[in-house]
């Protein structure tokens, strides 16, 4: 499971989760958790906030960089990011920030090499533009993968074209056209995700009505767990309303049934996926 990074702060606290359940064994491959470390678009703005960190911007980035290499020397981080533009929410930050720390930051991701955890939502000609030059010139070996993508089939051609995986999960499958676009990814470019606690598939949604609610059965053995309020927790439940690691069989599910193929055939080539990107 990879658990994102935000932020500086919540980059070291997902190190840190994922060392609270390490296995503490030598080979970082058996431990059921990684992490990454970067700074999210919608978080651009904090690394202009000298007095919040009590540091200058180019501190701030020099601390990602040094968290990066450490998680990375200890078989925690396994991907930079998530870093990218998001202009669908530019009052979080102005698209001219998420831009100068998008530029910064991939400064950064040639040094620790590492692959990207990108995020891009509405910037299709301007995430091309800053990325691309970095990939045409090998400086971005690794590659990397844009999560949670719900964009057109002509963005999804643009991003394969860089040599990046396409990350899908609940809200890749909203939509007839989002069902098309899943189905235009080649196998080999496609990893699954949950995006919790947000994401979840819905009965709303066009993947839930063309591949689930048929199929009840079978999505109760893929998800067989209780669902509780939140209030009222319950180890070994999920929490009502919220999506959580184990709906990533819904996902896949969804997918299996959108290339025509079995789930197993399905979860094999995502398993081959992930491996090759993110060295696990």
């Amino acid at each position: 499971m990879l658990v994102t990074g935000s932020n500086l702060e919540e980059s070291l606290a997902a190190i840190e989760l994922c060392q609270k359940f390490s296995k503490g064994e030598a080979d970082s491959r058996n431990n059921p958790l990684y992490s990454t470390v970067g700074v999210h678009p919608c978080h651009a703005t904090e690394i202009d906030d000298i007095e919040k960190h009590k540091m200058k911007p180019e501190e701030y980035i020099q601390k990602l960089e040094e968290l990066a290499v450490d998680g990375k020397n200890r078989g925690i981080v396994k991907a930079f990011g998530e870093i990218g533009l998001d202009y669908d929410r530019l009052h979080y930050a102005p698209a001219d920030v998420q831009r100068k720390y998008f530029k910064q930051q991939l400064d950064v991701a040639t040094k620790v090499n590492l692959p990207l955890f990108l995020h891009s939502r509405a910037c299709k000609d301007d995430f091309h533009s800053i990325l691309s030059p970095y990939i045409e010139a090998g400086k971005l070996p690794k590659g990397g993968v844009v999560h949670s993508f719900t964009g057109t089939l002509d963005e999804v051609q643009d991003l394969l074209s860089l040599g990046l995986y396409i990350g899908i999960n609940g809200c890749s499958l909203k939509t007839e056209e989002n069902l098309k676009v899943v189905e235009a990814i080649p196998l080999n470019r496609i990893m699954l995700e949950t995006d919790g606690p947000w994401c979840e598939i819905r009965p709303s949604h066009a993947s839930y009505k063309k591949y689930l609610a048929a199929s009840a059965p079978v999505a109760a053995q893929l998800l067989p767990y209780d669902a509780v309020k939140k209030e009222k927790f319950t180890p070994g439940a999920m929490v009502r309303g919220r999506c959580e690691p184990c709906s990533i069989s819904l996902v896949a599910q969804v997918v299996a049934g959108i290339k025509g193929i079995t789930l197993e055939e399905l979860t094999d080539a995502i398993w081959e996926n992930t491996h090759a990107l993110f060295d696990i």
